[in-house]
Parts: structure tokens; sequence; C-alpha cells
């Protein structure tokens, strides 16, 4: 979210809403509209004062029973579509290229930094969280990381739009790994195994008494498995839409007040929260990584 696309959107969406923007400055209660148009989805993509309409893209609509899937593009799908293209363009002549290497030799530069990723995950964070048969799931977290990474990384650029500002992506993100997550638990544990992580009755007690535990805390490892996905949902979510709030809040005030001092502070203070964004960025698209590897660890060694 650059000042350059903050300004050149001001304009149009001023005049969508109505707004008059008069010499004293923009009424201060169009700042959160010019927000929302900038951070929520929708089916205009601006670059450089063009609009390009996505959404004039009219793909298939399919209906299955009550639920209707609009395949229509909207901008956020654009640049989840784009950050997956990065990723793979990225990484499948990186792997040729580790095939076709020596072996007795190191790689240098860009696939240097990439292979030290990699190994990284594999060994401090899918092994160390997952234990016996990480390796099998070091290539979903890898996908996981690299996927969030790209999308946050593009809400960076100018005219860049943050697809995990989006509460819909994140929640499907986390869905992914839920699913994951389950899974690995029926096939470690077994059908039984798995069961017994929510309908547990502790050894050694009154049997009676084991069937009321069981009853009380079914309900309690019922809404845990719920609230993992959830919390994983909503924490990338919330960080990537702060940030970005806060950003184009602060440069408001420089149309808001229309003053040299305000707009050099403005700049300024905007510039430093843009250089938070960039760790956050890497943050949270760690932490989604790491939370999911613990997840999975923790379901497939219940006992």
């Amino acid at each position: 979210m650059s000042l350059t696309r903050w300004i050149q959107g001001g304009a149009q969406e001023a005049a969508d809403h109505g707004a008059e923007v008069v010499s004293q400055g923009m009424p201060i209660s169009e700042v959160p509209t010019m927000i929302e148009h900038h951070i929520a989805d929708g089916g205009v993509i601006e670059i450089f004062g063009l609009h390009w309409d996505v959404s004039a893209l009219h793909l298939p609509v399919f209906h299955l029973g009550p639920f209707t899937i609009d395949m229509t593009p909207t901008r956020h799908m654009v640049f989840m579509v784009l950050a997956a293209v990065l990723v793979i363009s990225i990484f499948i002549p990186l792997a040729r290229e580790a095939v076709r290497r020596d072996k007795s030799k190191a790689p240098t530069g860009f696939a240097n930094a990439m292979e030290a990723t990699i190994l990284f995950f594999r060994d401090d964070v899918s092994r160390q969280n997952i234990g016996h048969g990480a390796d099998a799931y070091t290539p979903f977290l890898l996908t996981i990381f690299f996927f969030i990474l790209g999308m946050n990384l593009l809400g960076l650029t100018p005219f860049g739009i943050t697809p995990t500002a989006n509460l819909s992506v994140t929640a499907v993100l986390a869905i992914i790994a839920f699913i994951t997550i389950e899974v690995s638990g029926m096939r470690a544990l077994g059908p039984a195994g798995y069961l017994r992580t929510i309908f547990f009755m502790p050894q050694g007690m009154n049997p009676i008494m084991a069937f009321v535990v069981m009853l009380i805390l079914a309900p309690v490892e019922l809404m845990g498995k719920l609230t993992k996905p959830f919390a994983l949902a909503i924490r990338l979510f919330a960080n990537m839409m702060a940030g970005h709030t806060l950003v184009l809040a602060i440069l408001g005030l420089i149309f808001v007040f229309q003053n040299f001092y305000v707009a050099a502070g403005a700049v300024t203070i905007a510039s430093v929260i843009m250089i938070l964004e960039l760790f956050v960025s890497f943050l949270q698209a760690f932490i989604f990584t790491m939370l999911t590897a613990v997840f999975i660890g923790l379901i497939r060694h219940a006992h």
C-alpha cells in the first residue's frame, strides 16, 4: 500500500462516494471509507491511475445444492494467483538445479539461501515439532510458509494488495491446515485412537466417574479442535489488516490537514511502520507454519 497508490485512488474514491475535497482539507469522515476501499476486496485493480476491472472476466458459476460458487475473479484472488505463480516460478528451477548439481559442491547465491531456509524448516520446525515421519509434512509446511509470505510481501509493493488482510483467505488457509492436522492424527492413531482425542475416559477411575468426566471434557476437546484453525485465521488476518490500516490512517492525515509539517511527520511514521510491516510479513508466515507443525505433532502423539 504505497503513498502513490493511495493518492491516485483517493480522487476516484471521493468521486464514487460524493465526497467534497475542498482547499481546507478532506473531511476526516471520508478517511475510513478510503481505507476500506484500499484494503477490502473488490473487482477493480488500480495501477498508475488506470482501473483494471477484473470482475469483467465473467467465469462460470456453479450451483452445488444450496451453495453457489462464482469463479469470477476479484483483486485478492488475482494477487493470490500471482503469489502462487511466483512461488512456483522460483522453486521449480531451484529444484531442477539441485537435482543436476554436483552433490559435492554447495549451492551459491540465492539457491544457497533457499536451501538453508528449507533445511531450517525441515530440522527446526518440522522434525522438532512433529517427530517421527516429519519429513513427509515438510513440503506442505514450506508451501504454506512461502505462499503466505508471497501474499504478505505483495501487499507491501507499490499498487500491491494483501490477500491475507481478507478473513476469507486466511480462513481457507486455516481450514486446509485443520484438515491436514486431523487427517494426520487419524492416520497416526487409527480410528479408535483418534476418537479418544475427543472422548477420553481417564484410566484408573471409577467407571461411572470416568464416564462423567468424558461427558464434561468431550465438548471442551471438540471446541479445542475448532479453536485452533480459528486462531490461525484470526491471527494472520488481524495482523496484516491492522498494519495496513494504521499506515493508511496516518497517511490520511496529509489529506485532512494539508500541512507540510503534518505530511513530513506522517510520511516518516508511515515509513517506519512499513519497515515493521516487512518484519511482520515474515513473522506471521512463520507463526502460521510453526503452529501448524505444532498442532500436527500434538495430535500424532496424543498419548
